[in-house]
């Protein structure tokens, strides 16, 4: 199955383990920087390592041989789906003891791990899902129009359309009010071409909602076309772009991938200046891992901002789900904490599950200055 949206992290957030350890596994099988051989060494060597450590954990009999189960299953995949994907990245998590299998096709090679805890490890997930944004690219000329779904990497022809318009006024023949009644009717016609094509672009906006519109138009007409737009396609559209009717899909994918790449980090840089100026102010904002989990855990977080790769171990309450950095036993409940991997893929998946967004930032950025992970708050408690 291919990794494609939100509601496939929601999921696996949302599995209830039941007191067992779960496995995520993570492949990066990206060929363009990596050859075959290299690939099946990565993977061998990962899955001897987390062979050795599920034997190491001291977790008892019936959930060290359920990992061990799960680390076989994984093998199994890995090696057919290495036969027969073309994906840049595998993905997949294992219960054993309660039966549960996923596996996901990734559009961006992630970095290679084993995870064993009592949650999935979904932060990966995210941090792809983070970095691709549902693109409706519209070619236009006077007289065609086609528009391409681009998601995850990945490009679709949505429809096409072509419209009865002469390309110009004959020369010669014509002079003084009849060539400008020509002139109007074939203005009229280009209008009317626009128009359709407009509703044709609201109506699929409908079928597959997309973030982003970028468009793609001949002849200097795209102020005209525009000018037809509904309203709420006018608010989605994010570049113009060079691509053409006649370009093949590749470049047009290309294309519209090189605009995502520079958009997205403009997007990051504005994100991270917005929350430095919160916080320079005393305003809804919160930065650090102490403090922001801290926020977390009153619910005032409506959105994380956390640096790619940030990741610290820490603590959790088994009964009230409470997260901590360092404390051995939770001051609500007295009871033990529990040791997590990383408390930054637990602050994450809590956001996630609060249907909260999460927002990655590539390093370096400002936000190294405010210890990678900063929020934006809903209130102040």
């Amino acid at each position: 199955m291919k990794f494609q949206d939100r509601t496939q992290i929601e999921a696996l957030t949302k599995f209830n383990s039941q007191g067992n350890l779960v496995t995520s596994f993570f492949l990066d099988t990206d060929k363009s920087r990596q050859n075959k051989k290299e690939i099946h060494l990565a993977l061998k060597n990962l899955l001897n390592d987390a062979k050795a450590q599920a034997c190491g954990l001291a977790a008892g009999k019936e959930k060290t041989e359920s990992l061990l189960r799960d680390l076989d299953i994984i093998a199994d995949y890995s090696s057919q789906a290495l036969a027969s994907s073309n994906s840049a990245g595998l993905a997949a998590f294992s219960c054993s003891q309660r039966k549960f299998w996923q596996t996901l096709e990734l559009p961006h090679g992630p970095r290679n791990r084993v995870i064993f805890d009592a949650n999935f490890y979904v932060r990966p997930l995210a941090a792809i899902l983070d970095k691709y944004s549902p693109i409706c690219v519209q070619l236009i000329s006077h007289r065609e129009a086609r528009w391409y779904s681009v998601s995850m990497g990945e490009i679709k022809l949505l429809d096409k359309l072509q419209s009865d318009v002469p390309s110009r006024v004959r020369e010669g023949g014509f002079e003084g009010n009849e060539s400008k009644k020509i002139e109007r009717h074939l203005d009229a016609r280009l209008q009317d071409h626009f128009k359709k094509t407009a509703k044709r672009a609201f109506d699929l906006s409908k079928k597959h909602p997309f973030e982003w519109l970028f468009i793609g138009c001949e002849d200097n007409h795209g102020a005209d076309f525009e000018a037809h737009l509904h309203s709420y396609l006018r608010e989605k559209i994010k570049a113009h772009i060079r691509s053409r009717l006649n370009d093949s899909p590749a470049k047009v994918l290309q294309e519209a991938l090189d605009v995502e790449a520079r958009l997205k980090k403009a997007e990051e840089e504005e994100t991270v200046q917005k929350l430095v100026g919160e916080l320079e102010r005393g305003g809804l904002a919160a930065s650090g891992l102490r403090d922001t989990v801290h926020r977390l855990n009153q619910f005032e977080v409506q959105s994380l901002v956390v640096t790619h790769n940030f990741s610290k171990p820490g603590r959790i309450c088994p009964t009230h789900k409470i997260l901590y950095l360092d404390e051995l036993q939770c001051p609500i409940c007295d009871k033990k904490t529990d040791v997590v991997h990383d408390i930054v893929d637990e602050a994450i998946e809590t956001v996630l599950k609060r249907k909260g967004s999460v927002k990655h930032i590539t390093s370096p950025s400002k936000l190294d200055h405010y210890g990678q992970i900063g929020a934006f708050l809903k209130y102040k408690a």
